[in-house]
């Protein structure tokens, strides 16, 4: 914890003049020098629309509420992520359905979910660059998490997890950030946050960590760029062309 102080102290993380490159491109060719990369699993790592999907089916089913068409559906981790209201979504309890919704999720997350494309070479290759982590939003057990990259192989790249059951504030508080660092022993301002999302690119910057943010999740370019992360790019394998 002194460490992740210090380094907040006296090298303060202020974006340089390639904030927001787009698709891997940048400006007089800079790329980032890390000695940690910080991963958000759904969206970023894996896949995770086919279980967001089932989970709503199953919970408006299980609440007798008529189904959700796939853009509302999607919404739904959206806004629970954000901390957003419900109601013209829900025309049930919201509690119970959140509650209903987030059980479907976790029994059906390790059979809907599949890698993002090209994940598994990117994570190998940065894997030799620097330490990598999964700070996710799940509520589950980080063993629960390892056995869900286990079963595509992706597990023996990250040397820490990170989840909801770990910490007393989720994103984009950046207490997550901050027990990852610590357990890899390494400083936060040479670290970097890669996720899909504004809650992630907010965590970063409380950290004080570089921000990454990706296109292949559930949020719009636009919305990304209004968290004003230092890059934005398609995908996970984008981050190839980034980080030197």
């Amino acid at each position: 914890m002194v460490s992740f102080q210090l380094c907040l102290g006296e090298h303060t993380y202020k974006p340089t003049a390639f904030t927001q490159a787009t698709q891997g491109e940048l400006m007089n060719g800079e790329k980032l020098n890390v000695k940690g990369i910080l991963f958000d699993l759904d969206g970023t790592i894996l896949d995770t629309r086919p279980a967001y999907l089932e989970a709503a089916r199953i919970a408006c089913q299980t609440l007798e509420q008529e189904q959700l068409p796939d853009n509302l559906a999607l919404e739904i981790p959206k806004r629970m992520e954000q901390r957003l209201p419900f109601f013209d979504i829900i025309k049930t309890d919201t509690d119970s359905f959140l509650v209903a919704y987030r059980d479907a999720f976790h029994k059906v997350s390790a059979s809907k979910t599949i890698p993002m494309p090209s994940a598994a070479e990117t994570l190998r290759i940065l894997a030799s660059k620097a330490k990598l982590a999964v700070i996710t939003m799940r509520f589950m057990p980080a063993e629960a998490i390892c056995l869900e990259l286990r079963q595509f192989n992706l597990d023996r790249y990250f040397e820490h997890v990170v989840t909801a059951l770990d910490t007393s504030k989720p994103k984009p508080s950046p207490e997550a950030l901050v027990r990852a660092v610590v357990a890899m022993d390494v400083q936060m301002c040479d670290c970097v946050i890669v996720g899909d999302s504004t809650v992630d690119v907010r965590a970063g910057k409380a950290a004080g960590s570089k921000t990454v943010a990706l296109l292949s999740g559930l949020y719009s370019r636009e919305e990304l760029t209004k968290a004003d992360p230092d890059f934005i790019i398609e995908n996970i394998s984008e981050l190839l062309s980034i980080i030197a």
